[in-house]
């Protein structure tokens, strides 16, 4: 038998005869097999990649014995808001209430009247009428002529027509009104059931500023409306118009109209009787002398 020699390193050594070249062939077919099958693999796990997720079902709930469905009800919104006067007893006497508040850094006064009814006057105001427990002047007059500005209805009578300004209040059979409107059946009913109806520039009209054409900033004066309480609201800085009537609005007030607001004089009487004053005693807007047509809006006790 030959013996075999050695291999060096650069040689291989095949052994075997026909049956290892056999051998080759099927193992070539076997890796053949392998890198197609990964191949295949490949391609369809990247076409199932590409597909958009399909959404996940979600089983139908229904109502069992002892854990049913349960509905909620709607929870209705409570109004947390109250009027800003205190309760008084029907049977005390008439007073102003007088409270202090800011709103958007804008100092307020309130005034809020107590078993009390509204109405107007022209001419000079008695100071020592102590049954008078509010009065700031209500309509203004025009600087030419004198004659009241707007509307103007003084206990059934007819003082002056027309619509200068939007804004109304009216008093009439002890109900005050304020609002906004071109025209208003509150002033045939004034002058009807011997009431009363002035107009002013609007400030607030269902719960919305209105805007107003001045635009200078001075006192501010109005009469007011929420939830059904009125009262008389006054600023304590010199205010624009819009920001009046933003406080107003950022107070709660649902309806609004101006009172003649500056150094104009006025005055409200405490619960104690005590005496109040606002603006300057005497000041008539540059005009020597109380003009005629000066007019007021006045609660009196009941």
């Amino acid at each position: 038998m030959e013996k075999l020699r050695d291999i060096q390193d650069d040689e291989i050594r095949v052994i075997g005869g026909k049956s290892s070249k056999k051998s080759r062939v099927i193992g070539l077919v076997i890796a053949g097999l392998i890198v197609l099958v990964v191949v295949l693999g490949f391609v369809f796990t990247s076409g199932e990649s590409d597909k958009a997720p399909q959404p996940v079902k979600t089983e139908t709930s229904e109502p069992g014995l002892f854990e049913g469905e349960v509905v909620a009800e709607p929870v209705p919104v409570k109004d947390e808001r109250k009027p800003f006067g205190m309760q008084v007893d029907s049977l005390a006497a008439g007073f102003c209430e007088i409270r202090d508040t800011v709103i958007n850094d804008i100092p307020l006064k309130l005034y809020i009247p107590h078993n009390a009814s509204m109405s107007l006057h022209i001419g000079k105001m008695d100071i020592k009428d102590e049954n008078v427990i509010y009065t700031a002047q209500a309509a203004d007059i025009r600087a030419d002529n004198k004659k009241i500005v707007g509307a103007f209805v003084l206990a059934g009578e007819p003082k002056a027509w027309g619509l200068s300004k939007r804004g109304y209040c009216a008093s009439i059979d002890g109900k005050v009104t304020i609002g906004v409107a071109d025209n208003s059946p509150l002033f045939e009913e004034a002058a009807a059931k011997g009431g009363h109806f002035f107009r002013q520039y609007p400030l607030v009209d269902n719960g919305r500023l209105v805007e107003n054409n001045p635009k200078n900033k001075a006192i501010r004066r109005a009469i007011c409306e929420r939830m059904d309480e009125i009262f008389m609201i006054e600023t304590l800085s010199k205010e624009s118009f819009h920001d009046f009537a933003q406080a107003l609005v950022d107070l709660g007030v649902e309806n609004s109209v101006y009172l003649v607001g500056g150094e104009a004089y006025g005055w409200a009487r405490d619960a104690e009787g005590v005496f109040h004053d606002f603006g300057v005693p005497g000041y008539y807007g540059g005009y020597k002398g109380l003009p005629r047509n000066t007019n007021y809006i006045v609660w009196r006790k009941k």
